[in-house]
């Protein structure tokens, strides 16, 4: 009797928690920001390697940048306070975006008023801050980018207007390095749109260790095509026109310089008399006159690192790779004290991994080996000859930090639990700032010493953890399943909360599948995770994500064959992921959907398309649905130039699948995106129109290509979810 009663107490106890906990809104995750995680703000590692610095901001408006202690937590110095600085300079108030120190940490770059330009550039007003006065300087009376100290911390230098200059902080004399540039023509210091989105770039220049001289770019943009976005803005809607080379178009000629501080002169480095290649990054070496580039062929399938006399402009092949599919472009290269050794990542034995080479020289050892990929180079501790790097090793839906000797002996894994993994180091490696999740965990972010443990929590979202306990939420899951020639692809799925393996659901697929990407990770997924959470928990349907072949930290032929095919083995794959749970005795395998961003928007396009016999629904939000129409550098890495493969370009793009649409289809664009045009939406439609296929479609006016600001996530979102609950 007693133990009937405990489970009748038992489950009265659950029941009752499962009626009382609240329901998730679209309000809550796009408004309210009720399940908003939080992170650390503004961190800095300190020259001294014993302390850092974080941003601290009030509800008031205070704005603070607090130097602690890495092994107390102790706050040592407050080094910016806004109030200081509004009262030592007569001001009401003085806000800041963004801060970054001198070599000597006795002064600041302080920016504020940001004006976003790309993904990566923004220009702002920016000040020199005197850390002990509380005294501001304006470096000049325009929005200015990338304002960046030498690291004497005599000079900064800026970009305005497509030039480069230098400002004297002694004697406040500006130096013009540049006088030709010119909007869509001349760049000097910077870097055009294509190699900004494609390469990672912002800042086209570099200081050399000692502050002798500076590297920049040269962008003659001159002969690339031209593309217009109109900006629906007041009475005359406004176009905005800018250079964007499509697959197969002209593109910049890049030059690469070196600046004399001294000598207040340019020579032009020597990079070969092939234009149509690619300078996708410098780096200075060790040697104050020697600079490191990296050179890319214009089918990015031969990678060269050349070293340039900056005093003659000569340069020299220093290392040399080719692949038979593409090289990707990365950070990676360290060059060691010394000047004689440096580090770098390749995929040359089928993973990726590092490698220890002569600068001016072979390879002297392979550093990390086995069946698993490198992520990052973290850093290299001179003091103990070892590398600091994050890997796949544990698992390809895990990231973890290790270090090791240059040999790859004494490899010390220091991220033991469960989850994805990031660091950052102390400058003298004794201690890191840890962050790390779970899909069912936000971020925990943690000072650790040098081994790895735990010294301090500094957020634990606590806050949303306990909230999570309110809500129905159900834990994702992860599998494999399996397709072709004995491969397994990795997912993670959400069932409802109050699952009955009896009833037959609704399929909901999550995909994003573009070359290197990954969707399917141990990793807290942020606002998609809450409405994902709320398909399943309060509309009863069943959420998966797959992770195709093309797909990222599983080797390199595993993400290199959809080389020339870009589409094609992605879609046969999500709609062999629909074949399976459609056999899944709690699928309901007529109504099938799926949705994705971007390239997921491509994805779901071509599912709705070449595989309408297995979805009843689609949502493609900022699709490509024409390769021809999206940028060269990621177009060609991946399908060679238009000429060269156009049954790989147009076989596999939706717009020219239109005639097998049978399903329900919702289109979403923003129309000032700079990135996927609207023309690819616009095109999509009027084949759609030409076809006499019914859709659903809508736009929004001048947003960009992450469709954002105000009430627009929001408005979005519900959106899908009525498309979703009407058609699904």
């Amino acid at each position: 009797m007693i133990k009937r009663l405990t489970i009748l107490a038992f489950f009265i106890a659950n029941t009752i928690f499962l009626f009382a906990q609240k329901s998730i809104t679209l309000e809550d995750i796009w408004k309210n920001r009720t399940f908003a995680a939080k992170g650390v703000s503004g961190f800095v590692p300190l020259k001294d390697g014993k302390t850092y610095c974080q941003n601290v901001s009030t509800k008031t408006g205070g704005q603070f940048v607090v130097k602690y202690s890495y092994e107390t937590g102790n706050t040592v110095d407050t080094l910016i306070h806004n109030g200081r600085i509004a009262k030592a300079n007569g001001l009401k108030e003085f806000q800041f975006d963004g801060f970054q120190f001198n070599s000597t940490e006795t002064q600041a770059i302080l920016t504020n008023e940001t004006e976003q330009i790309y993904r990566h550039s923004s220009a702002a007003k920016t000040y020199i801050l005197d850390i002990v006065t509380s005294e501001i300087t304006e470096v000049v009376f325009s929005k200015i980018m990338y304002p960046t100290f030498d690291p004497t911390g005599k000079y900064v230098a800026y970009v305005f207007e497509n030039n480069l200059f230098v400002k004297d902080l002694k004697n406040n004399k500006i130096k013009t390095i540049t006088k030709d540039g010119k909007r869509n023509s001349i760049i000097n210091g910077a870097v055009d749109w294509v190699y900004e989105e494609e390469f990672s770039m912002s800042s086209g220049f570099q200081w050399n260790e000692d502050g002798s001289a500076i590297a920049y770019y040269k962008f003659d943009e001159t002969n690339v095509p031209e593309f217009s976005m109109t900006m629906f803005e007041g009475l005359y809607p406004r176009v905005t026109t800018f250079k964007y080379p499509k697959a197969g178009e002209t593109n910049s000629k890049v030059d690469v310089f070196v600046y004399s501080i001294k000598g207040g002169k340019s020579k032009k480095m020597e990079t070969g008399s092939e234009n149509d290649q690619y300078l996708p990054r410098i780096k200075w070496t060790k040697n104050n006159a020697l600079l490191s580039i990296q050179r890319l062929n214009r089918l990015q399938n031969k990678w060269e690192i050349l070293l340039a006399d900056t005093k003659s402009g000569k340069t020299r092949v220093a290392h040399e790779e080719t692949d038979k599919y593409y090289i990707d472009i990365s950070d990676d290269l360290e060059f060691l004290p010394g000047g004689e050794l440096m580090l770098l990542t390749s995929e040359r034995d089928g993973f990726r991994h590092i490698y220890l080479h002569k600068v001016e020289g072979p390879e002297i050892m392979q550093t990390t080996k086995g069946s698993w990929d490198v992520a990052d180079i973290l850093g290299y501790n001179e003091a103990t000859k070892q590398v600091y790097y994050s890997s796949f090793e544990n698992s390809s839906l895990e990231k973890h930090i290790y270090r090791s000797d240059l040999d790859g002996k004494n490899k010390i894994e220091l991220t033991a639990a469960a989850g994805m993994h990031s660091a950052a180091f102390s400058t003298d490696f004794s201690y890191f700032l840890h962050t790390t999740s779970t899909i069912n965990s936000p971020a925990i972010t943690s000072i650790c010493n040098g081994s790895g443990a735990v010294l301090r929590v500094l957020e634990d979202n606590k806050v949303l953890t306990t909230r999570m306990l309110d809500y129905k939420i159900s834990i994702a899951e992860f599998g494999q399943l399996p397709i072709e020639n004995n491969i397994n692809l990795n997912y993670w799925i959400i069932k409802p909360k109050d699952f009955d393996p009896n009833k037959k659901y609704p399929l909901l697929m999550f995909v994003y599948g573009g070359p290197g990407s990954q969707q399917v990770l141990n990793s807290w997924g942020g606002g998609n995770y809450w409405w994902h959470q709320m398909l399943a928990n309060e509309k009863g349907y069943i959420v998966a994500c797959v992770d195709n072949r093309g797909t990222g930290a599983r080797g390199s032929e595993f993400k290199k064959m959809t080389y020339k095919q870009l589409g094609k083995y992605e879609s046969d794959d999500q709609i062999s992921a629909a074949k399976y749970f459609g056999s899944q005795s709690y699928i309901d395998a007529s109504r099938i959907g799926i949705w994705g961003w971007s390239y997921g928007g491509f994805m779901s396009s071509t599912c709705i398309t070449k595989g309408a016999d297995f979805f009843k629904a689609a949502i493609a939000v900022a699709p490509v649905t024409n390769w021809r129409f999206y940028d060269n550098i990621y177009t060609e890495r991946y399908m060679q130039l238009p000429n060269n493969n156009a049954e790989g370009y147009d076989s596999n793009s939706p717009i020219n699948m239109v005639e097998k649409l049978k399903g329900k289809y919702l289109l979403v664009h923003g129309t000032g995106d700079d990135n996927v045009h609207f023309q690819n939406s616009a095109e999509m439609v009027e084949k759609m129109v030409e076809q006499n296929k019914p859709f659903q479609s809508a736009y929004y006016p001048n947003k960009s290509h992450g469709i954002s600001g105000g009430n627009t996530r929001l408005h979005l979102f519900t959106l899908m979810t009525n498309f979703i609950l009407e058609n699904l």
